[in-house]
């Protein structure tokens, strides 16, 4: 069965991270199947895909298609202005939409796909629009979609080209279900993880250094929280958090990632959260290390912090945090609470609410042993929940079924 993914994005985000391991997982599940990635560019994410093995095809997005979203739409104080500024961006994507669409179904129709499967809310919409009739479309969803206006219309209008929907979590279903129709039935598939790379035990990082801050002092307990800058993953909880702690808690905090998506008004700047670490007074306790490789992060951390302010769809650095044997503390809305058994494998604290977040912090900063429980059961249950061959035994699963008689179907 021929498959192909279709990204429009080749950076590396939670649901880019997610394919990869698809991908993984697939090629050793089934290694007959020839698998192709169609991406807008050269990327990290081509390069990581193409060292799996898989076949790599570039479709160039226009930037004004790549730059358009609803994540800012309803900002806060500037609603009208927000929504008139999506409005601005969706007509100029407008304009450049036939020329993607004509180069992505040119290369859909020499591929000839049995299963398009797609990955992010723009390419479900576009992937259905662009394939062929005897290619079957399955959605892959990463993300909630009731509160996007937009684009729950433009996918209820184009759920007809889709033959399978797949949720990251019971809770994006939910979403699915909420603002499609509930008639809709998606397949429930969690993430997985390379249970190979995200161990206990292996190389760290010298946080400090990347950080500009010197040498934490001898006992020092390493809080992180690993996330892009977007606005709802709880930056600005975090920060408040680490000034709430009490004089001498022997904690540093290390805010580790970056701004990463296209998407206009999304995310905060570097600059923006040192500004706002400065306001708060904790400079000197804070570092920001940029993107750094996530499992080296890991093992890096004595506690990683997962602290979204909106329901999470699943909530990747959850699983590998848990993977790496970390104590976790997680906000756990949405797809997050799925993951996590609260108080023996990961904590919970009260999202958006940096008094809570303080709390938990300083109650496993200060039981070294409670936080080794934590992390022992946490790779436990990530052994079982995050399995990279669980994961692809569903997917071809899902593909076989939706495939049928396509499923031989092969390019002339």
């Amino acid at each position: 069965m021929r498959v192909v993914f279709l990204s429009v994005s080749d950076d590396l985000g939670g649901s880019e991270v997610a394919l990869l391991e698809m991908i993984r997982g697939l090629r050793r599940a089934r290694p007959s199947w020839p698998l192709h990635v169609i991406l807008p560019g050269r990327g990290p994410l081509h390069q990581r895909v193409s060292a799996l093995g898989a076949a790599c095809e570039v479709v160039r997005l226009p930037r004004w298609l790549a730059r358009v979203g609803e994540s800012a739409a309803g900002e806060a104080g500037r609603p009208r202005l927000a929504r008139a500024a999506l409005a601005l961006r969706l007509c100029r994507a407008a304009a450049a939409l036939p020329f993607y669409q004509r180069a992505l179904r040119t290369t859909l129709a020499r591929l000839g796909p049995a299963v398009l499967h797609t990955n992010g809310l723009k390419a479900h919409i576009l992937g259905a629009w662009a394939a062929g009739p005897e290619t079957h479309v399955v959605w892959h969803l990463h993300e909630y979609i009731f509160r996007r206006p937009v684009t729950r219309r433009l996918m209820r209008a184009t759920l007809p080209r889709c033959r399978a929907i797949i949720a990251n979590s019971e809770s994006v279903a939910d979403d699915v279900r909420r603002a499609i129709s509930p008639d809709t039935a998606p397949t429930v598939i969690h993430n997985a993880v390379d249970l190979t790379q995200f161990t206990p035990a292996g190389p760290a990082l010298d946080l400090d250094a990347l950080s500009g801050l010197p040498p934490a002092p001898a006992g020092t307990v390493r809080a992180g929280l690993v996330a892009t800058y977007g606005r709802w993953k709880g930056h600005e909880v975090f920060l408040r958090a680490l000034a709430r702690l009490r004089s001498g808690t022997p904690v540093r905090g290390y805010v580790i990632g970056d701004a990463l998506y296209d998407t206009a008004g999304s995310q905060y700047s570097r600059a923006e959260l040192i500004a706002m670490a400065r306001q708060l007074g904790v400079s000197t306790r804070v570092g920001f290390t940029g993107f750094q490789p996530a499992s080296l992060v890991m093992r890096s951390l004595d506690i990683v912090v997962h602290a979204s302010t909106e329901p999470e769809p699943f909530g990747l650095v959850i699983a590998e945090a848990m993977a790496a044997g970390r104590a976790l503390t997680t906000s756990a809305k949405g797809g997050a609470a799925e993951l996590i058994e609260p108080g023996r494998d990961a904590i919970t604290h009260t999202a958006g609410d940096d008094a809570s977040l303080a709390d938990s912090i300083a109650r496993l900063a200060a039981d070294p042993e409670w936080r080794h429980q934590l992390g022992t059961a946490a790779r436990q249950a990530a052994e079982r929940r995050f399995n990279p061959a669980r994961m692809a035994s569903e997917l071809a699963a899902l593909y076989e079924r939706v495939g049928g008689v396509a499923a031989e179907r092969q390019p002339a």
